[in-house]
């Protein structure tokens, strides 16, 4: 009795033959190299034998290098390095980078509960630190680029640990691995102001005085942030940098 069963559809991905090279070598000194290209008919069996074309050769070798280029294109700039960045680390595995933002108006969204209407909002400036899987924010004080020397402040936003650390909810982060380093922060950035503040991490205010309170005035009256709300952590910028 034949108990045999198909059980193709179980393994993923079928991947069929569609070509095929193949090297061949002479035995004489010079050692010569030939190579043939062979098409696959349907039964995966290859046809067609030929030399191997300059067309052919030159497609192969765009593919292999594009897809090297791919790997070592992570946090790579697209031109000039920009003033805000503080420090990259361009690796695909570790890979970080640490920059900052201007005091700047953007629009914040908050969970219904909260009873702050979702609006532009001035912020302090901004000290981001991200990998591909994690951010980190902290507020400075002043218009110029930090040093670092400069002193760290909470970020004085809902859903951030005492550490800095982002929440992200439910948020699917993708950053690609081809990221180039505009892309990378422009990414962030975007994931953090298009997010919904919902909650105080702990039971500590990130700034002096009532969060939600400040947040919801913010939006309504449109004035500059305060930077006399804002708490120290007692560390400095020089304590973010490996």
């Amino acid at each position: 009795m034949n108990n045999a069963k198909d059980i193709t559809s179980q393994l993923g991905v079928l991947y069929h033959p569609k070509s095929a090279l193949v090297f061949y070598q002479s035995q004489s000194a010079e050692r010569t190299v030939y190579v043939e290209h062979f098409d696959m008919d349907k039964d995966g069996t290859p046809v067609n034998a030929h030399p191997l074309t300059e067309r052919e050769a030159q497609a192969l070798a765009k593919a292999l290098v594009t897809d090297k280029q791919k790997q070592t294109a992570f946090l790579k700039s697209e031109g000039i390095l920009a003033a805000n960045i503080l420090h990259i680390i361009p690796s695909l595995d570790r890979g970080a980078v640490l920059w900052y933002t201007k005091p700047q108006k953007r629009t914040l969204h908050f969970i219904e509960s909260l009873g702050i209407a979702d609006g532009r909002a001035s912020l302090p400036a901004m000290i981001w630190q991200a990998t591909r899987n994690g951010l980190r924010v902290f507020a400075v004080v002043g218009n110029r680029r930090p040093t670092e020397n400069t002193p760290l402040f909470h970020a004085p936003l809902l859903n951030i640990y005492e550490d800095g650390r982002v929440c992200m909810g439910s948020v699917s982060i993708r950053i690609k691995n081809s990221a180039s380093l505009e892309e990378f922060t422009g990414a962030w950035e975007d994931y953090f102001f298009n997010s919904y503040f919902s909650h105080l991490m702990g039971n500590n205010s990130p700034v002096k005085g009532c969060c939600i309170s400040l947040w919801k005035d913010l939006i309504e009256s449109g004035r500059p942030f305060p930077n006399e709300v804002l708490k120290k952590n007692s560390r400095t910028l020089k304590s973010l940098l490996p």
